[in-house]
């Protein structure tokens, strides 16, 4: 099973289409669960971190293979990405994906974390950064069943 922990909720329809479609394409190869927790707006980072990390904690299973999405991450391209998850896959029964909030993730899930992974050293809004996710997901199963959707 994939889990993805994402702060914040989704409010453009074209993304929630968007994330409609990859869950519906994902669902041939996974079992996926989106969880979406409270972003928090305080004006102190560190209560805004503290109270994310907090919300985030409670779905966090201790068997769970941590994928934390950070800027200063592991880069790696589709096919690395496609060989990780089939190899977590060998060993653990399900993968969490956390993408944090406007502000990142706490410094203690990032410790928790098995692997940090980053798509890019831009910065992209947590909102279109889960479609990208998923469709990196959905392209990884792709290539794991030599698929021809990967070009």
């Amino acid at each position: 099973m994939i889990k993805i922990i994402c702060v914040g909720k989704i409010k453009e329809k074209y993304l929630r289409d968007a994330i409609a479609e990859y869950e519906k394409r994902l669902s041939k190869y996974t079992k996926l669960d989106i969880i979406e927790v409270k972003d928090s707006n305080f004006k102190n980072i560190n209560i805004t971190l503290i109270k994310e990390k907090e919300l985030i904690e409670k779905y966090i299973d201790e068997k769970d293979y941590i994928i934390t999405l950070e800027l200063d991450g592991n880069m790696i391209d589709s096919n690395e990405f496609s060989s990780k998850i089939d190899n977590i896959f060998n060993k653990h029964s399900n993968i969490t994906f956390i993408i944090g909030g406007s502000y990142g993730i706490h410094s203690y899930i990032k410790e928790r974390s098995n692997y940090k992974l980053s798509f890019s050293k831009m910065t992209f809004p947590h909102q279109l950064f889960r479609v990208m996710l998923l469709e990196q997901l959905y392209r990884a199963f792709t290539i794991k069943n030599n698929e021809s959707y990967h070009k």
